[in-house]
């Protein structure tokens, strides 16, 4: 009876050669293949680790035909492990196609934890973490990307973004359009690289920074955008209470139209309000 194998979710490093764990080494060295992004790009990672396991490449463009084949591999018994060409495979990275056929068949699918941009910005960014939302990469196109930030006025997490260096300018410049000047934004640059960087400020205080040296633009960026802050202090204690009464028995934005009629508040503020109340 022969035994499946294993499927190994691989996060590799996203600059600094020195964040690959102990653990993912370990793992790529003893897998009997690596499902990889781009061979050639990963093969310069697996040389700095001596690792001479046999790559074949997984990218959105063969994804499907793929998936199906390193299933059968893994049904035979073969172990294999994914990994991307930087960070957390699967995060605005190819991989999901092999995850999802895994799972459905019954194949263990097991992840390593390790470098990811998204998290490691938002870890220093210095804006609230208790609620985010992590958005991948806006749309290419202007009508569509400015359509994704209006969806923020009212937003009151704290939004995470990737943006490549030839559109970052445009994209801030959206949101000073759609947001406001002076809706507060943080930008993360060449992520645990030697010119790390990260700049703060209002929306209009980072568009003014990128367009002010040309380098400021280059290297691979995250964007975070700051949630809406709600004024508390604008709703009294009996409209709160009204607000919580319902949320337990109605849909929030339900809720808070009636809390809003009762009281003579604005819907949405009650409605953000509600979003940062626990559940009860």
């Amino acid at each position: 009876m022969s035994t499946i194998g294993q499927l190994y979710i691989v996060p590799t490093p996203i600059g600094n050669l020195a964040d690959m764990t102990f653990r993912a080494v370990s793992v790529l060295t003893d897998v009997d293949l690596i499902a990889a992004e781009d061979t050639r790009h990963s093969q310069k990672l697996m040389q700095h680790y001596g690792i001479d396991t046999r790559l074949i490449s997984l990218h959105d463009h063969n994804e499907g035909q793929r998936a199906q084949q390193l299933l059968e591999k893994l049904q035979q018994g073969s172990n294999i492990a994914l990994i991307s060409d930087a960070g957390t495979p699967l995060i605005s990275d190819p991989g999901y196609g092999l995850v999802n056929v895994c799972r459905q068949a019954g194949v263990k699918v097991i992840p390593l934890p390790g470098a990811c941009a998204a998290i490691t910005a938002l870890s220093a960014a210095g804006l609230a973490t208790d609620r985010f939302k992590f958005e991948g990469f806006l749309p290419v196109k202007k009508l569509a990307r400015t359509q994704a930030l209006e969806v923020l006025a009212l937003e009151t997490a704290t939004t995470v973004f990737y943006e490549s260096p030839r559109r970052i300018a445009d994209t801030v410049s959206l949101i000073v359009e759609t947001l406001g000047q002076e809706r507060p934004v943080v930008l993360a640059k060449e992520l645990s690289k030697t010119f790390e960087t990260f700049y703060s400020g209002s929306a209009g205080e980072c568009l003014a920074w990128l367009l002010a040296d040309d380098n400021h633009q280059r290297g691979e960026f995250v964007l975070l955008i700051s949630g809406v802050k709600v004024d508390k202090s604008m709703v009294s204690n009996e409209a709160l209470s009204l607000l919580k009464r319902l949320m337990q028995e109605l849909p929030l934005k339900k809720a808070a139209a009636i809390t809003a009629e009762q009281f003579g508040l604005k819907k949405n503020t009650l409605y953000q309000l509600g979003l940062t109340l626990p559940e009860s």
